[in-house]
């Protein structure tokens, strides 16, 4: 029989068994419920041409990507976090995420569009990354998530742009992570994270592009 304290303390094959499963319902549509209804529920879209439509698909698509993405980095620096205290951040973090990549889901079946064919590929990548950035030391792995929170941000800012102005039902949804998303930068840092420097970044920022052009179609 276990003890108390193996209950309370999750061996590393506990947190890789838990990680495997989170894996699968992020790559797998429908499996997840949302704690925050979608803020886009009841909101109209107005009369959207077909050309609209395979847009806001598109950049919805985007969208999802990017928490599919959030999901495995996250996942990733939980499982070699040093700190008890930031595992649980991290988990914490992407639970909220979920709200985000099934409103996405949502707003896709919607528009009778699919997630991208790609989303394994980038989530696998963002899980090493994610494990990767733990390994170095907390102070890394904090600050890799302020940065790349920093980069969606910018993606939603833009997407707000770029969408019909009749469609408010996907402006509720992305400006409501984009609020979201700030505050898991600002939290990051906060906890001890490293401020990237400006050329990290832009290193990031041209990674994320390659996600979004190929996203936005397939």
């Amino acid at each position: 029989m276990a003890s108390p304290t193996d209950l309370r303390h999750p061996t590393f094959a506990d947190r890789l068994i838990a990680g495997f499963d989170r894996s699968l319902k992020t790559l797998i549509p429908n499996s997840n419920t949302p704690q925050v209804d979608n803020p886009g529920k009841g909101k109209p879209t107005g009369e959207l041409s077909d050309t609209e439509k395979k847009h806001v698909a598109g950049l919805m698509r985007i969208n999802h990507t990017g928490e599919v993405c959030a999901q495995g980095l996250y996942q990733g620096q939980a499982l070699t976090a040093q700190l008890p205290n930031v595992r649980e951040a991290m988990d914490a973090a992407a639970d909220e995420e979920i709200d985000h990549l099934v409103w996405c889901e949502q707003r896709l079946a919607e528009l009778n569009a699919r997630p991208s064919l790609l989303n394994p590929v980038f989530y696998g990548m963002s899980f090493a990354l994610g494990a990767i950035a733990g390994k170095l030391g907390d102070k890394y792995s904090l600050g890799f998530v302020a940065a790349t929170e920093e980069q969606v941000c910018k993606h939603l800012t833009d997407h707000l742009g770029q969408l019909p102005a009749s469609d408010e039902k996907s402006k509720a949804i992305l400006t409501q992570m984009l609020e979201d998303e700030g505050k898991h930068a600002t939290h990051a840092l906060n906890a001890g994270g490293q401020d990237f420097p400006q050329g990290i970044k832009d290193g990031m920022s041209a990674v994320s592009k390659v996600m979004t052009k190929t996203t936005y179609r397939i």
